[in-house]
């Protein structure tokens, strides 16, 4: 298998120029913005407990970190 580097130092085993290693288009939607309010959802722990993002944090401030995924 050969892996490649690309311009941003990102190694995958797929051939630069494959599709999914392309960029996303001008205008594509890349998450919610900064500031704007998450919808509610609930996940799992690590432990497999069901926790709710919004009620779990109350007043709390918070990150969210939204990546897309690699070629693996």
């Amino acid at each position: 298998m050969t892996i490649e580097r690309d311009h941003h130092g990102f190694d995958a085993p797929a051939p630069l120029g494959h599709p999914g290693r392309a960029g996303l288009p001008d205008g594509h939607p890349t998450g919610p913005g900064i500031g704007e309010r998450l919808p509610d959802f609930t996940l799992p722990d690590a432990h497999g407990n069901a926790v709710d993002y919004h009620a779990s944090r109350g007043e709390a401030k918070s990150v969210v970190v939204f990546y897309r995924s690699a070629v693996w």
